[in-house]
């Protein structure tokens, strides 16, 4: 097997350098661990960004996967594909939704959202096309998807970009409603902001978004791309608040790591899409939708959204006892601590064996999967607090 360095090489000679990345390899992962190149071991607090949230290589998983791929891979949504109609059949009864559409990531589930609200301002609100987003926001990097974005610095070198975003602060109801006009559709939001340094709303705030909404004919979007599929004490972190959208994005962990997104949509919304309005050539496929399917089903059977709340509950607890932490925040085992530089603190959590992920200059996030044990976060803590010396 090739060390490190033959990786880091290899990868600088062959790939779009798009992405900053970390000197290691991963070459295997179990459970909560991942291991590099050079056989290191590593507990897994990144989890592939809020994505393998019930571990690297779960047995249920891996045994449908392998069932799937050796049934059926790929056909066409000009058929009907068994798995993705039960895959929708499940999250419609556990949400709001009353229609899904399913492609591969989560900014295509962002995009489908926009079309979608656009599509019923077409027809039901005069044309109206603007969608109010939030600054210190992130929904993707498709050009729509950044000009959806509040954040400048995943802008620059690509304008001009789609119109049709106002950008008002997180947690401003009062902004929210004089920022509305008669071209407004949509309010689009993160419950919890992930990229923009787990920030969390004031308490209520949803419910009086959505209540702006119904006063001024709005479609509410949240985008639950990163807050979802239990990572927040519920299976969406919309439901903690007891609100429900008129659309919402989900992916990263829906498929635990296999690539798929899903847009989903209640009956005004789907009202207003006919066949021809949307498409995706992989959207819906029946290896992602097998797993997908499997993993929402254990996530649900296994009652792993308060696993997640318990578990976040004693996590921030400690972490609020640790000298160069300044603050903690998030739900659930979305987590995030303010620290001094969180560039070094991610460096050396990786040389004490600790995967973290940063959100910005001052935020590290801990991640774990939603089924991690107490044991694996108090051999978290112990390493965190190295990196932290």
């Amino acid at each position: 097997m090739h060390n490190n360095s033959y990786w880091m090489k290899k990868a600088k000679t062959h790939l779009a350098p798009t992405y900053g990345q970390y000197p290691i390899a991963i070459v295997k992962g179990k459970g909560s661990y991942v291991w590099d190149a050079e056989g290191n071991k590593y507990l897994d607090f990144a989890t592939g960004i809020a994505t393998v949230s019930l571990g690297h290589c779960h047995p249920r998983i891996v045994a449908v996967l392998k069932e799937q791929a050796e049934k059926l891979w790929h056909v066409s949504n000009l058929y009907y594909i068994p798995w993705e109609i039960e895959l929708a059949e499940l999250l419609n009864t556990h949400t709001f939704s009353s229609g899904v559409f399913f492609c591969n990531s989560g900014a295509e589930a962002n995009e489908a959202a926009v079309k979608f609200a656009r599509l019923w301002g077409k027809k039901y609100k005069n044309g109206a096309y603007k969608i109010i987003t939030t600054l210190n926001s992130f929904h993707g990097r498709t050009l729509s998807m950044i000009a959806a974005t509040g954040q400048d610095k995943v802008k620059k070198g690509f304008e001009p970009l789609p119109e049709g975003f106002v950008h008002v602060p997180f947690g401003d109801l009062e902004a929210v409603r004089h920022t509305i006009d008669d071209e407004t559709v949509a309010i689009m939001v993160e419950p919890i902001q992930g990229e923009g340094g787990i920030v969390v709303p004031p308490r209520g705030y949803l419910k009086q978004l959505k209540k702006v909404c119904e006063e001024n004919n709005l479609l509410l979007i949240l985008d639950e791309v990163q807050t979802g599929i239990g990572r927040c004490g519920a299976l969406f972190a919309h439901q903690l608040e007891g609100v429900e959208p008129d659309i919402m994005s989900s992916a990263k962990a829906l498929g635990n790591g296999f690539p798929i997104g899903a847009c989903l949509v209640n009956e005004k919304v789907k009202e207003a899409i006919i066949p021809g309005t949307h498409a995706s050539t992989f959207g819906g496929n029946p290896l992602a939708t097998r797993v997908a399917l499997e993993v929402v089903k254990t996530v649900i059977e296994e009652e792993l959204p308060k696993h997640a709340q318990e578990i976040g509950t004693y996590l921030m607890t400690e972490l609020k006892k640790i000298p160069g932490i300044h603050e903690v925040r998030g739900r659930g085992l979305l987590i995030g601590i303010v620290v001094d530089d969180s560039k070094p603190v991610i460096q050396k959590a990786i040389e004490a064996g600790l995967l973290l992920v940063p959100a910005g200059e001052r935020v590290v996030r801990l991640l774990p999967s939603i089924n991690v044990t107490i044991k694996e976060c108090e051999e978290a803590l112990e390493k965190l607090k190295k990196a932290l010396r």
